[in-house]
């Protein structure tokens, strides 16, 4: 037992914060199971389990006594006795430092109450404050300072002495030396069924909490650079974590969520660093690219000029591929931005020296148009060497393809998932471009970029990013921005309308496609569903094109249907054969028809703010004017309405990704499931940008961590939660 206890304050010397929950008193098999549920194994993992708010139980002024209001007060019980009536309850009769007489009644539980609320308790009791016959606290919270109780013999009705009964629960009688659960601001945590039922509510949070920082007092290692905690004026760790679950006043619960946070973010960034400098060290095959007189050709050949930003992604790129190290960029760009063009321009100073380019995005869709839009762009040049390599061909077509692909001659693939399959092999892959690449698992990005030798990555995403985002999760990469739209392009005018305008819409309609324009009328569901009144894309497509455009031809499409008749319509539309399209988000991004002009939405309520900004911009990308209509029920939600506003009043797609941050959060923006969002225990994008830039400051200025410390930052956020990993 003396070995096992040593044992026990080695590990507390060394890092204590590694014992298992365990060591814990109260903390057994079975509560120690419970917190394993919730990722809790070790002091560590507990003190990083953080209240999801605080209440104010703070004493209150004896004084000031008013009904109504929440009070927390010090009394002594006077008596104790059971009141009959049509429910029967426990009447504790108390006062106050000021002698001030206060009932405290329980309806419930009033055997065990009995026990412990005896003449001479002394406690601190926290409830809203009524009268019935003087000032009452009906099942208060409340925390047991001295225990008047020399026997196991409750208090009767009457006041006569029961003979013994079973023995109180320990939990209840106090054991602390200072108020944890009363008497001052108390931290509320998140719970479950699984974990009260141990025990494990707010309240049980706290006793472990305390627990917990007892035996780790003084024993806190400080994780920080001494330099960085004076020039930041941070407290230390051990402070910060006693300070945020007890806090003293709200000044030292602010200061400590500052010195956590700080912590968090600056080791992320510090392991952002460490990752830009791995990738450092590797050494690029190709290097330094001649410029490509392909791509000059295609430049003098356009109908327009580039615009400044451009221009400005292009020379970046420039700059990035005459240095040793492979590029890794994020080329992100509003919709209709001219993003493809770059990558067109970038990709043709590898294919003119014989390196080959790899194009991926995520739907067949989004694959065929930048097949088409490249060949437009490439024109009547005489280049044999690209291909699309979709899911869904003959085999035969298949096995010649990427036979081309392995040995060489094939010099640009442009494909979707299919490109990441067993049987595809490169010759000399130069350069990755993922386009829409949030929509890509980590695993894939991987898989396409062992495909090379160290090859560049050029990511692309016509979804604007946040910055807080971008510095969080592409911090290892080069950023790049394309804003400006090209010149002559006239701004989408956006309106919210409600069912009683939709007659007008119609003829609104009629007018742009009798004109010779065309126009989208997107749905959020292909067929009819019992779950939700919305009407179906598959059920407007036929009364639109019998009942409202007759004398128009109407087209359908959607995710469900096979990709040669997706194909097809598409196809048909672009050359206006089809005037009026209606289509599910399948047209979210990547189709460019500059003469649609017109863009309906239905139930736009539905729909976030990323997703109705990718659809409006499947318009305004001719020189001609432009409408987007939101339509909707005339009843929304706030949240709803909120989105819709944002809508009609901003174009900018970086202005609304920072209000539909703030109405979302990080996760739900970006999808979690692939944007591998660190798992921040404290830190909030949404709150924290100007910290997040200061830690990357500080964390570029310190370089890299030391090996404990990386170590530690791994576990926290794993090798998966940036883009690439070394």
């Amino acid at each position: 037992m003396k070995n096992s206890v040593s044992k026990t304050e080695n590990t507390i010397q060394n890092n204590g914060l590694l014992l298992p929950v365990t060591v814990i008193k109260g903390v057994g098999p079975s509560k120690a199971a419970a917190l394993a549920s919730i990722g809790i194994d070790t002091l560590q993992d507990l003190l990083n389990f953080f209240p999801r708010r605080y209440l104010d139980r703070n004493l209150t002024d004896n004084v000031l006594l008013k009904t109504g209001e929440t009070v927390t007060l010090i009394v002594e019980v006077i008596d104790a006795y059971l009141a009959h009536g049509k429910k029967s309850r426990l009447v504790v009769g108390t006062k106050t430092r000021n002698n001030e007489r206060i009932s405290i009644v329980f309806f419930r539980g009033v055997n065990f109450f009995q026990k412990i609320f005896q003449p001479g308790t002394t406690l601190v009791a926290t409830g809203k404050l009524e009268y019935f016959r003087g000032f009452q606290l009906i099942h208060p919270d409340y925390e047991i300072l001295t225990s008047a109780i020399k026997t196991t013999h409750p208090i009767s009705s009457t006041g006569s002495k029961k003979k013994k009964q079973e023995q109180e629960p320990e939990e209840e009688l106090s054991e602390l030396p200072e108020m944890i659960h009363a008497g001052r601001i108390i931290p509320l945590y998140p719970s479950s069924e699984v974990l009260k039922s141990e025990g494990l509510d707010s309240r049980g949070f706290r006793k472990i909490l305390y627990s917990a920082l007892e035996k780790l007092k003084g024993k806190i290692p400080e994780i920080l650079p001494n330099e960085i905690v004076k020039r930041r004026g941070l407290i230390l760790r051990e402070e910060s974590y006693r300070e945020i679950h007890f806090p003293t006043d709200e000044n030292s619960l602010d200061t400590a969520k500052y010195r956590l946070k700080y912590e968090e973010l600056f080791y992320f960034n510090l392991l952002i660093e460490h990752k830009k400098k791995e990738r450092e060290k590797i050494k690029r095959v190709f290097w330094p690219l001649p410029e490509s007189e392909t791509a000059n050709k295609v430049r003098k050949n356009l109908p327009f000029q580039l615009t400044e930003d451009q221009n400005s992604a292009l020379q970046k790129i420039k700059e990035l591929t005459n240095k040793e190290q492979p590029i890794a960029v994020l080329l992100q760009g509003d919709v209709g931005s001219g993003k493809t063009l770059v990558a067109l321009l970038t990709a043709l100073r590898y294919i003119d020296n014989q390196i080959q380019v790899c194009m991926v995005a995520p739907t067949e869709i989004l694959a065929r148009q930048h097949y088409q839009t490249i060949l437009s762009f490439l024109g009547n040049m005489p280049f044999l060497g690209i291909e699309l390599l979709v899911g869904k061909e003959p085999k035969k077509n298949r096995y010649e393809k990427l036979y081309r692909i392995k040995k060489g001659d094939t010099l640009f693939v442009i494909g979707t998932h299919s490109v990441f399959q067993e049987d595809v092999y490169f010759s000399e892959l130069g350069l990755v471009i993922i386009d829409e690449q949030h929509k890509f698992g980590v695993d894939q990005r991987e898989t396409l970029r062992s495909k090379g030798k160290n090859p560049d990555i050029l990511a692309m995403t016509a979804t604007p990013i946040p910055r807080t985002l971008c510095l969080t999760l592409y911090g290892d990469l080069d950023l790049l921005t394309i804003k400006s739209k090209p010149k002559g392009r006239m701004p989408i005018q956006t309106k919210w309308f409600q069912e009683d305008r939709r007659e007008g819409i119609y003829k609104s309609i009629r007018k742009y496609v009798s004109s010779g324009r065309q126009c989208y009328i997107v749905y959020p569901l292909v067929e009819e569903s019992e779950k939700v009144d919305l009407k179906s894309c598959i059920e407007a497509y036929e009364y639109l094109k019998h009942e409202i455009f007759p004398d128009f031809e109407v087209g359908l499409v959607h995710g469900k249907m096979e990709v040669e008749e997706k194909d097809r319509v598409m196809r048909e539309f672009s050359k206006n054969r089809i005037q009026i399209l209606v289509s599910t988000t399948v047209i979210e991004v990547g189709i460019d028809v500059p003469n649609s002009t017109v863009m309906v939405i239905e139930h736009a309520d539905r729909f976030g703010i990323s997703q109705l900004h990718q659809l409006r911009g499947r318009v305004g990308r001719g020189d001609q004017e432009s409408f987007c209509i939101l339509m909707t029920d005339s009843k929304v939600t706030e949240d709803a309405k909120v989105r819709l506003e944002a809508m009609v009043n901003f174009s900018d797609g970086f202005a609304l990704s920072e209000i539909d941050l703030q109405l979302r959060g990080p996760g739900e923006l970006m999808g979690v499931r692939q944007s591998g969002l660190p798992d921040f225990k404290i830190a909030d994008l949404r709150k924290d940008s100007n910290l997040i830039e200061l830690t990357r400051e500080d964390a570029t200025l310190f370089g890299n961590p030391g090996d404990l410390e990386k170590e530690e930052i791994r576990g926290r956020f794993s090798e998966g939660r940036l883009l690439f990993s070394n």
